[in-house]
C-alpha cells in the first residue's frame, strides 16, 4: 500500500503522523511511504532519518496526501480540504463534535476518515486518546504554572507556595486520565490540589493513588460552586468521547475568580467546559477575559513533539499497520478499530457523531 505523511499545518504543530521507526517496520514489510519534506522536522526527524528508513521524501502537501492511505496527527484544516480524495483512508485525530464545517467536507469528498480518539477497545477504554491525554494533563499544569506568573498576566502565584506562604490551589475539573496526570503534577509541585468527578467508583480509586495529598470531590454544580472561586488554577478535563464537553462552569462563575486566576481546558478540541474558554493557538496561547487568564490551545501536546511523535506512533502503529496490510478488511478484523471509523462512502457513520449532526447523517 502507498502511505502518505503530510506536514501537519495546524499552528506550531510540529508532531508528525509516523516516526521513522514506524516508517522501517512498513518499508520492511514492502509498504511506499511518502513523506513531505521537512514533515519530521519539529520533532527532531530529519529527511534523511526518513530516507534511512525506507522513506520516500516528496516535495509538497499534495504529493503526500496523493495515497491510498493518509496518516496524521491533527484535523485537516481548511487548505487541504481540496486535498481529501474519494477511495482513500485518512487515520488522524478529528474531533469532529466541534467542527461542523470539516465533518461536511470529510462526507462531501467520498474519503473513509478514521479517528484516532474513537478507536475503542472492548474494556470501552481509548487506546489512542490515552498517550495524549497523559501529556496533556501533565503540560496544564505546567503551562498552569506559568502564566500565574505575574509577568505573563497571572496573578503571581507560585503553586508550591514556600515556607511561611500557603501554596496555590489546582481546581480540576474530571477524574480521568487527563485529570490524573494534572494532579500528579499539582502534587509534585507542592499545590493544594482538589479533584471533582461523578464518578464514584473513579473517586474511590483516585484515594488509591493520592490518599490524602489530594481533595476528592464529588461534582456537583454546588460543589463547583463553591470551589472554582477560589481555585488558583482550574483545569477542565472533562471528555465525552465523540460528543461536546458540558459546559461545568458558566461565565457567571468566571466572573467570581480572582483577577490574575488561570483557566486551561483540555478538552476545548470538544468544545470545552468552561463558557468563556475559546480554543487559541501555541502563537497566541492566551487571551484575558472578565480579568482572568484564558488557556485553549486545542493541540497541547504539539509544544513537545519529540516525546509526543513517540508516544502517539507507539499506540497508533499497530493499526496503522493493519489498514496497510489489509486495507479497509482492517475494519471488520479489528473491533476497535471499527469503533473509530467516523465517515464512509459519502455518509456519516459514527453513531455519536450521528447524533451530534443528525441533519447530516439522514
Amino acid at each position: 500500500m502507498e502511505i502518505g505523511v503530510p506536514k501537519e499545518t495546524k499552528d506550531q504543530e510540529f508532531r508528525v503522523g509516523l516516526s521513522p521507526t514506524s516508517v522501517r517496520s512498513l518499508s520492511d514489510s514492502g509498504h511506499t511511504v511518502a513523506v513531505e519534506t521537512e514533515a519530521g522536522v519539529g520533532a527532531g526527524f530529519s529527511d534523511a532519518d526518513y530516507i534511512q528508513a525506507g522513506a520516500k521524501i516528496v516535495a509538497d502537501a499534495p504529493s503526500a496526501w496523493n495515497r491510498d492511505l493518509v496518516v496524521k496527527v491533527k484535523e485537516p484544516l481548511a487548505a487541504e480540504y481540496p486535498l481529501l480524495q474519494k477511495k482513500q483512508i485518512l487515520f488522524t485525530y478529528l474531533h469532529l463534535a466541534a467542527n461542523r464545517e470539516l465533518t461536511e467536507h470529510l462526507i462531501n469528498s467520498g474519503i473513509t476518515a478514521i479517528a484516532y480518539e474513537t478507536v475503542e477497545l472492548p474494556n470501552r477504554s481509548l487506546p489512542l486518546l490515552i498517550p495524549m491525554s497523559i501529556i496533556a494533563g501533565r503540560l496544564s499544569v505546567q503551562f498552569g504554572a506559568r502564566f500565574l506568573e505575574r509577568q505573563q498576566g497571572g496573578r503571581g502565584v507560585l503553586l508550591g507556595g514556600v515556607p511561611g506562604v500557603k501554596p496555590g490551589k489546582v481546581v480540576i475539573l474530571g477524574g480521568g486520565v487527563v485529570g490524573t496526570e494534572a494532579a500528579k503534577m499539582a502534587v509534585g509541585l507542592g499545590a493544594q490540589v482538589q479533584i471533582v468527578d461523578v464518578n464514584v467508583e473513579r473517586l474511590n480509586y483516585l484515594e488509591t493513588l493520592f490518599g490524602s495529598r489530594v481533595e476528592l470531590l464529588y461534582s456537583s454544580t454546588l460543589q463547583i460552586e463553591a470551589i472554582v472561586p477560589e481555585a488558583d488554577l482550574l483545569i477542565g478535563a472533562v471528555l465525552v468521547p465523540g460528543r461536546k464537553a458540558p459546559i461545568l462552569v458558566p461565565r457567571a462563575l468566571v466572573e467570581k475568580m480572582r483577577p490574575g486566576s488561570v483557566l486551561v481546558d483540555v478538552a476545548v478540541d470538544q468544545g470545552g467546559c468552561i463558557e468563556t474558554l475559546r480554543p487559541t493557538s501555541h502563537t497566541q496561547p492566551t487571551y484575558i477575559e472578565a480579568g482572568v487568564v484564558h488557556y485553549g490551545v486545542p493541540n497541547m501536546p504539539g509544544a513537545v513533539p519529540w516525546t509526543a511523535t513517540q508516544a502517539l506512533n507507539n499506540s497508533t502503529f499497530p493499526y496503522v499497520q493493519q489498514l496497510a496490510h489489509q486495507g479497509l478488511t482492517a475494519l471488520t478484523s479489528s473491533v476497535a478499530l471499527a469503533k473509530g471509523l467516523t465517515v464512509q462512502d459519502c455518509k456519516l457513520v459514527h453513531p455519536t457523531i450521528r447524533e451530534v449532526f443528525a441533519d447530516l447523517a439522514s
